[in-house]
């Protein structure tokens, strides 16, 4: 059976490289894609994700719902905000019964005048409506219930899913149990995104020069290590302080 792994954040096609270059586990739709255009039978989706871009999870949940064959999502760890769109796709979902389910309400970073505030509120009200059908479809409730408890932020074990609706199944295999410290997933902001895009495309752009240079005092620079240097990109600085 295909194995679709949806760990760490659910991102765009275009931040996914990002991701993947700094270290971070996460899924996109383009991924998703691929393993469903060489798979012919049924796919198991394994879950541990504190959720990402609801736009790349509803792309990921549109795609799931249309395959041919069977989706078993598994739920290993945390399925949160935009992963637990991403679980609902599932014909069936299974539960380790150590691991959890959160819905809340869309959020967003806003900024400009009165307009554009009330302009992004009504963006989310939509948001909004577009996850409560996916939820809807799987458990059957009133969709002003499903929406009050995404206005508070609803947690839930993995038997209250299956009460509610959410999940089908507590699975009764052995499981590691797993600590959950709030969400858990690594969201870059989009000026970190912007700022890393940048500079990746300066270097692929930049030619190297023959030039050598002598370090003062005949004394070499440590050279930074591979982490350090994606630190100084993101926050100007690594993580013994050192700018660059």
């Amino acid at each position: 059976m295909t194995k679709i792994n949806v760990k760490g954040a659910v991102v765009s096609n275009d931040d996914a490289d990002i991701y993947d270059w700094l270290g971070y586990d996460c899924v996109s739709p383009n991924q998703v894609e691929d393993v469903l255009n060489n798979s012919n039978g049924d796919v198991e989706v394994d879950i541990a994700s504190g959720g990402g871009s609801v736009f790349a999870a509803s792309e990921i949940y549109t795609m799931l719902k249309a395959y041919s064959g069977k989706v078993i999502v598994n739920i290993q760890g945390l399925a949160a905000s935009a992963a637990s769109v991403i679980a609902m796709a599932g014909d069936e979902i299974n539960m380790s019964p150590t691991s959890q389910m959160m819905i809340h309400k869309a959020s967003t970073i806003s900024m400009g005048n009165a307009d554009d505030f009330a302009h992004d509120s009504k963006m989310l009200d939509v948001t909004d409506q577009s996850i409560v059908n996916a939820y809807e479809a799987k458990t059957g409730m009133d969709r002003d219930n499903i929406l009050q408890l995404m206005a508070n932020e609803t947690w839930m074990t993995a038997q209250d899913a299956v009460d509610k609706g959410f999940a089908d199944n507590v699975s009764t295999g052995s499981a590691q149990p797993q600590v959950v410290n709030a969400i858990g997933t690594p969201v870059l902001s989009n000026n970190a995104i912007s700022k890393v895009k940048n500079l990746l495309a300066k270097a692929r752009d930049a030619k190297p020069d023959n030039k050598v240079e002598t370090p003062e005092n005949n004394v070499p620079k440590p050279t930074p290590s591979l982490r350090d240097q994606k630190l100084a990109i993101l926050f100007g600085k690594d993580d013994n302080n050192h700018e660059y």
